[in-house]
């Protein structure tokens, strides 16, 4: 695999966990994902582990990403934490390492180094960045010998970061969306029930739609049983521009993530 293919969709793993977990990779693996997205904050990357070893997918098609906890972000920690991560996962590689959030022990000029030491290393393909705004993402780009190819945000129809996206197209970094679906908030925009009844389709499955045919973004919607599906079917859909248009005059700039130690909060 390309080490800057990112594979469209991703599958997201925050909130599942255990058996639970596992058995929503192996279904997603299954349907056609080929991207799958943890985090050690997430507690279940062995979850994870055991579905990649289960699901009748090799594991060199699947691009697989974690995140390095904030309190981790010391320069040895993060090394060893990424070490750690492998054993959970089961694999010798990840294809992305990201920094989960630049709070906690976040130090650029110390941690971003370390995430080069673990891609020389050869335990990360590439490197990213989450939740970082543009002004760091511009010094991460500066610091990094490694070329950063992620910056995983919130992104929906109500929260569209188009600065953020349009910076990090520029630069090479593809916009990973996390919480796509606005936590299934989007069920309750009136125009996305609308060009979902036009396209015998869901208001989630229209987001997505969205967003797949956004340049330079690659949504993760979590989802379990028939939402799994679902939510892949969504690439199917094509939108008119109209639609698109219609899709973009709803920012609001609502966010449902937001820590009061964020970067855009301080």
């Amino acid at each position: 695999m390309p080490s800057n293919d990112i594979p469209q969709p991703g599958f997201g793993t925050s909130g599942h966990d255990r058996d639970a977990c596992t058995e929503a990779v192996v279904t997603a693996l299954e349907t056609g994902y080929r991207h799958v997205d943890t985090a050690q904050m997430y507690d279940n990357e062995e979850a994870v582990g055991r579905a990649l070893e289960r699901a009748d997918v090799d594991r060199e098609d699947v691009f697989l990403a974690t995140k390095v906890h904030p309190s981790n972000l010391a320069h040895d920690d993060v090394i060893e934490t990424a070490e750690e991560s492998l054993e959970r996962l089961g694999v010798d590689a990840v294809d992305l390492l990201y920094v989960h959030w630049p709070t906690g022990a976040y130090d650029p000029e110390e941690t971003l180094p370390a995430f080069d030491e673990v891609r020389d290393r050869g335990w990360a393909r590439n490197v990213g960045v989450s939740n970082f705004t543009i002004e760091l993402l511009e010094e991460a780009l500066e610091i990094l010998e490694s070329p950063p190819i992620a910056n995983q945000v919130e992104l929906h129809p109500r929260l569209q970061q188009d600065d953020l996206v349009s910076f990090s197209r520029e630069h090479d970094v593809q916009t990973v969306a996390y919480c796509p679906i606005a936590k299934a908030e989007v069920n309750e925009i009136d125009d996305l029930q609308e060009i979902a009844d036009a396209h015998d389709a869901t208001p989630v499955q229209i987001a997505l739609a969205w967003h797949y045919e956004r340049d330079g973004v690659v949504p993760i919607p979590k989802g379990s049983g028939e939402h799994i599906r679902e939510n892949y079917d969504a690439l199917e859909i094509d939108l008119s521009e109209d639609e698109r248009e219609r899709i973009d005059g709803l920012d609001r700039g609502e966010r449902l993530v937001d820590p009061d130690e964020a970067a855009w909060n301080r």
